[in-house]
């Protein structure tokens, strides 16, 4: 990965969410205020509030759900502390834009690369502009763990490496145990066609901890623990959602099946542009889109996602990593700041189906023969663009 960064250090980490952490903490004073993208994972709000510091929403493209950085305030631009970009399912936001606002403002740029690992803006790989950019192993390259801070000054490597191991937690052998036989099970799951039976007894148990796709906020609980910040462990119960080993130390068998995983990402990342591009080339993507990166999911545009959602089910084909509604509609002023445009990110929320790139005729002949209309941006929707 230091090779495809041109030559930036890389420190291993256990999870995305525990990178950024790691980085906010560093570079970001408590009390500091992030401009961050509303339409993300609502763990990233949660690891930015445990770092003691403002979620800022940024207004969005509508197009993509890049951040829009010529709807951002001069007044908005003037009180942060950093910037946080999403690279939202792999699409870049635009980081050249970004990186000459910080170096005016002083302030710095943390690239949030999770979706991104293979693409680019200007140039250069997404994670070459900031002064930290994270990426997860466990999304293109499904080692279902791990991920790494890149560093744009090397020197910083030994005093983040200690910051990141005084938070790990210690290895436990059950947890290295399941995560070595979890993808067995899963395959099995599948071949016997009991998935979603699975996923109703972990509904029936109490166990799944998203009923809707925004995790619970639990406002009274967040509250109170706001003071103890920056901390991870009062946040530990919003940062864990959907991946509790996020802190984890790792054995020597996770660590060889997410180096083995790693060796394979080209071919991965040849499988994801080729799908892309059939998928942005279809009515149901966006006009006008630039040459296909690899993108992680690609959003397309769709009328109504919930039929559309129903229609891919019926072929064995789940929707995942949809951020609706926006986290400032979701957590509201008492935890973030609202975006100063917000309906441009509303829509694009409310109209993207994220698909994997790899499935993309069979999504496409699922969407055509169930007759799922193309969602089109009318010429200002609400301010959207």
């Amino acid at each position: 990965m230091r090779d495809r960064l041109g030559g930036r250090e890389c420190l291993y980490v256990p999870s995305c969410r525990f990178g950024l952490y790691l980085a906010l903490r560093h570079w970001c004073r408590p009390g500091g205020r992030v401009l961050m993208s509303p339409v993300n994972d609502d763990v990233i709000l949660f690891v930015v509030l445990a770092a003691g510091l403002r979620p800022v929403q940024a207004p969005l493209d509508p197009r993509d759900g890049s951040i829009d950085t010529a709807a951002v305030p001069d007044s908005v631009w003037q009180d942060l502390s950093a910037v946080l970009t999403t690279n939202l399912y792999g699409n870049p936001d635009p980081a050249p834009e970004l990186r000459a606002h910080c170096d005016r403002s002083g302030i710095p740029l943390i690239e949030d690369a999770a979706h991104a690992i293979g693409s680019s803006v200007g140039g250069r790989p997404v994670g070459t502009y900031g002064e930290a950019s994270v990426f997860s192993l466990s999304k293109h390259t499904a080692a279902k763990a791990g991920g790494f801070l890149a560093l744009a000054d090397p020197a910083l490597r030994g005093e983040l490496a200690a910051a990141r191991d005084a938070l790990l937690h210690p290895t436990r052998a059950t947890a290295e145990l399941a995560h070595l036989t979890r993808p067995y099970a899963e395959a099995a799951l599948r071949g016997l066609r009991l998935t979603q039976a699975a996923r109703a007894t972990v509904r029936l148990l109490g166990l799944e901890e998203r009923e809707e796709i925004r995790m619970p906020l639990r406002a009274d609980e967040l509250t109170r623990a706001l003071p103890a910040a920056p901390a991870l462990d009062p946040f530990h119960s919003w940062v864990r959602v959907d991946m509790h080993d996020y802190r984890l130390r790792p054995g020597p068998g996770r660590l060889r099946r997410i180096a083995r995983r790693l060796a394979r990402l080209d071919g991965v990342l040849d499988a994801h542009r080729d799908g892309t591009a059939r998928l942005l080339a279809s009515e149901y993507g966006t006009p006008g889109s630039p040459p296909a990166q690899p993108l992680f999911r690609v959003p397309l545009l769709v009328e109504d996602r919930g039929t559309a959602v129903a229609a891919l089910a019926r072929h064995r084909i789940t929707t995942g990593y949809v951020y609706d509604p926006p986290l400032d509609r979701y957590a509201g002023e008492a935890f973030t700041d609202p975006s100063p445009a917000p309906e441009p990110a509303a829509w694009f929320a409310r109209h993207a189906l994220p698909v994997d790139p790899r499935r993309a005729d069979q999504v496409l002949a699922v969407l055509r023969a169930a007759r799922i209309r193309p969602a089109h941006l009318s010429p200002a929707p609400e301010g959207a663009r």
